[in-house]
């Protein structure tokens, strides 16, 4: 006998989706990154994107991305892209608002870059469940490595 509540999505489904809606958000013109930040009691902290700084211009009102302008390969030289990561925004919103990051879950669209995973090492973050590789294979081989030295716990759905 099947119940309404079988349809119900289970936590790590729903909170992918809500990362996805909030990658809907995203201004960066290569890649939308969604974040949903949850706490080991399944309280949401953070729902996050990519983007440019708040109230700064975005790429496509600057004439485009520099780094695809300058034919620059996925995770190599990101201290050229103007956006702000996920993840990053993230922990900066928990920060802002007085949210510990500490034994935190990550839900994410996309893998983490190498950059994002030493903030999320140093954020405390405990799991990472994501649905998409980051898009270079040494960039995910990098941040995996991190990840497994930290004990932060991987999950892809």
């Amino acid at each position: 006998m099947s119940t309404e509540t079988d349809k119900r999505p289970t936590w790590d489904e729903y909170c992918i989706k809500l990362a996805e809606v909030a990658s809907e958000r995203s201004t960066c013109l290569r890649r939308k990154v969604g974040a949903v930040l949850t706490t080991r009691e399944r309280r949401i902290i953070a729902i996050n994107y990519n983007g440019a700084p708040s109230g700064l211009p975005h790429c496509s009102d600057l004439g485009g991305c520099l780094r695809k302008q300058s034919n620059i390969p996925s995770g190599q030289r990101m201290e050229i892209c103007r956006a702000v990561h996920g993840e990053m925004n993230a922990i900066i919103t928990s920060a802002m608002y007085g949210s510990s990051t500490k034994q935190t879950t990550l839900y994410l669209t996309h893998f983490p870059c190498v950059i994002c995973a030493k903030i999320l090492v140093q954020a405390g973050v405990e799991q990472i469940v994501y649905k998409d590789p980051y898009g270079d294979e040494v960039s995910n081989a990098e941040s995996a490595k991190i990840f497994k030295q930290a004990g932060i716990q991987l999950r892809k759905i």
